[in-house]
This record gives C-alpha cells, sequence and structure tokens, in this order.
C-alpha cells in the first residue's frame, strides 16, 4: 500500500510538472483560490471568447515554441524565496505557489531577447525616425484604424469624454502597441515573467516586481495565472499593459464584472484613463514643426534628407510617460492625425 501511495504521488508530480502553458491543462478550482471572494462573470457574457479576450473551452491561447523548456523553478532558493515574500507580505498559500511555478516554462527565446544590449558607442545612424516612422505610419496601419474607431466608436466616444483624452490619440496608442489588437503577443505572460524574473540578470529586480503584480493581478481578477498571454516581457492587451499599470489603471470599461484588456472596450477605455491619470489636456497642441533648434522645447528626428525639428507640448511628454521615446511619441501622433483625417473624411462623405 505504501508503495503505491508513492507510485501515485510520483505520478502526480510528474504530471504536474509536464503540465505546461497547453489547452488541455486542468481547470482551477476557484473556489480554494487564496483570498479571493468575487463570483467570475458568466461564461455566456458577451464581452467573453473574443479574438482578444479570455479562451472558450477547447481553445488553445498559448503557442508552445521549439525552444520552450520546462524549468525547475519549484527547486530554485530563489523563487522559493519570492513564493515566501508572497506568503508573508500577500497571504498566498505557500502550497498554491509551489504548485504553481512547478509548472512554469524556461523560456529560451525571452532570455535571448532580454539578452545584454550593445552600447551603441559609435556615431548615430542617420535616418532613425524614418526607418521608425516607416513601420507605422503605413497605408494598413492607417486604413485599420479608421476601420478600429468605425468598428468602436461607441466606446472611443464615451472614453474620450469621460477621460477629457481626445480620441484620435486614444487609437494611435492601440495601433502603434498592438496594430489594433492583431498583434497583441501569443506568450504565456506568468511564463515570461517568471523566466525574466529568474533566469536573466539585466533588470530581474523589475521584473520580479512585475511577476508580483502579476500575482495579485490574478487574484483580484479570478484569472488562472497560466491563462493571459501577452508580449515576451509580460505586456498585455490592446494596450499592452504591464503588469503594475493593470493594477493601477486598467479600469472595467463595460461594468461586466472584470477587466479584460483582451477586449476593446476596456482596453479603450483604460489606455484613456492611462492618459488622464498622467495629465493629459484635452485638445491642447502635441507637436508642431520648428526651425529652432536650440529652443529647450524642440527635439530633433533625423530623416534621410536632414534633421527634423519639433516643438513638443505637455501631451506629447504624456505620452512619452507610455513609452519615454521621442520617436515613439512622434510615431503615436502622427499616426493619431492621418487616422483622424481619413476617419472624419470618411464621416463626411457617408453623411
Amino acid at each position: 500500500m505504501v508503495f503505491s501511495l508513492l507510485r501515485n504521488g510520483f505520478l502526480l508530480t510528474l504530471i504536474l510538472v509536464l503540465t505546461g502553458c497547453a489547452s488541455d491543462e486542468p481547470v482551477v478550482d476557484y473556489s480554494t483560490y487564496p483570498g479571493t471572494t468575487k463570483p467570475l462573470p458568466p461564461a455566456s457574457n458577451a464581452q467573453s471568447g473574443s479574438k482578444y479576450g479570455y479562451p472558450q473551452s477547447g481553445y488553445n491561447p498559448y503557442r508552445r515554441d521549439s525552444d520552450y523548456g520546462y524549468g525547475s523553478y519549484s527547486g530554485s532558493p530563489e523563487v522559493q524565496s519570492f513564493i515566501r515574500r508572497m506568503v508573508n507580505n500577500h497571504g498566498f498559500s505557500e502550497g498554491y505557489l509551489n504548485n504553481l511555478f512547478a509548472r512554469a516554462n524556461r523560456l529560451d527565446s525571452v532570455i535571448r531577447l532580454e539578452g545584454p544590449k550593445s552600447s551603441n558607442s559609435g556615431p548615430a545612424r542617420p535616418g532613425s525616425w524614418t526607418r521608425y516612422r516607416n513601420k507605422f505610419l503605413t497605408e494598413q496601419h492607417i486604413g485599420n484604424g479608421v476601420e478600429f474607431w468605425r468598428n468602436n466608436a461607441g466606446a472611443i466616444s464615451k472614453a474620450s469624454a469621460a477621460y477629457g483624452v481626445d480620441p484620435e490619440y486614444i487609437v494611435g496608442i492601440i495601433g502603434v502597441e498592438t496594430y489594433f489588437g492583431k498583434n497583441i503577443g501569443k506568450t504565456c505572460v506568468f511564463d515570461a515573467l517568471t523566466t525574466l524574473s529568474f533566469d536573466t540578470y539585466r533588470r530581474s529586480k523589475y521584473f520580479q516586481s512585475e511577476l508580483e503584480h502579476f500575482l495579485l493581478m490574478a487574484r483580484e481578477e479570478r484569472m488562472d495565472p497560466k491563462q493571459p498571454v501577452g508580449s515576451w516581457a509580460g505586456a498585455m492587451g490592446l494596450g499592452q499593459f504591464m503588469p503594475s499599470s493593470f493594477r493601477k489603471l486598467a479600469i472595467d470599461f463595460d461594468h461586466n464584472g472584470r477587466r479584460d484588456l483582451w477586449q476593446p472596450y476596456d482596453a479603450i477605455g483604460s489606455v484613456a484613463h492611462y492618459f488622464s491619470r498622467n495629465g493629459w489636456q484635452y485638445k491642447n497642441p502635441v507637436a508642431e514643426p520648428s526651425y529652432d533648434s536650440y529652443d529647450s522645447s524642440v527635439i530633433t528626428l533625423s530623416t534621410y534628407e536632414g534633421d527634423e525639428y519639433w516643438r513638443v507640448h505637455h501631451n506629447f511628454k504624456v505620452i512619452k510617460r507610455y513609452n519615454n521615446s521621442n520617436k515613439y511619441a512622434m510615431a503615436v501622433h502622427q499616426l493619431a492625425q492621418a487616422i483622424k483625417q481619413r476617419y472624419m473624411y470618411s464621416q463626411a462623405s457617408a453623411n
């Protein structure tokens, strides 16, 4: 009998270790989920189960790349220290977290992407803004942006009015971040953050903080932590929120009981809320061409035809709170303006 129990225990452990982000993963019993009381919304909710949102039964949102491997996180001293902090600081079940980390996958592709960055000590190559702009200021981006605005006009108008954010910039952010939801990422966020926290060094402390926020987010939203997918660095949804930003700034804009940034409605409201909380000034300028390269409010962007000078305003700096890059903020600005012009023209033509 003892042998039988040991054998069954070994088989159970082996199953848990080999279970990854797959469609046949056991269903989590949320009645025993640590520290949660909020019931899940019904599966028939109109906002669930789309290509952006939570998976329906039988749908596999995870793609196991050929270089995905199983880690030994449950036996790692560093992981055990992290688990103890989560237990002591946030009341998680130690057994629950040990089981969860036993099923974590070590993602070699993520390790490569997070590898040491080059110093770029040589002279800057001319045309960096031209190359960057050409990724986002395309006919496809503008056309898809108009379609996204048209399909979600009610949510965009409501978010703009509720948070005092110009609608084109809500659309612009989502366009630059995920091509209007067409490229939200396919990586299991828990696996990515675990790999970045315990198998990389450059920003491991930052990613451990994000992993902490992610587990708290999953508990608050009553998600299976192995369920959400996103970028290789752990950014999620149409607006690519990191877990700390999700917990602070994501909103349940459609009032269905969950903050689902994989759905356009909640993503639109959350991006507007993000801008509002960072001081967006409605209908105020963002940037305009300048010929004075010595003014402190003027930035320089390199094109193949020479440098461009842009006088930037407060709202430009608000966009940079999303991503602290002049090229990023300018891409959002110019894409937003191009989409707005096309969208307004199409609306006028329809009338």
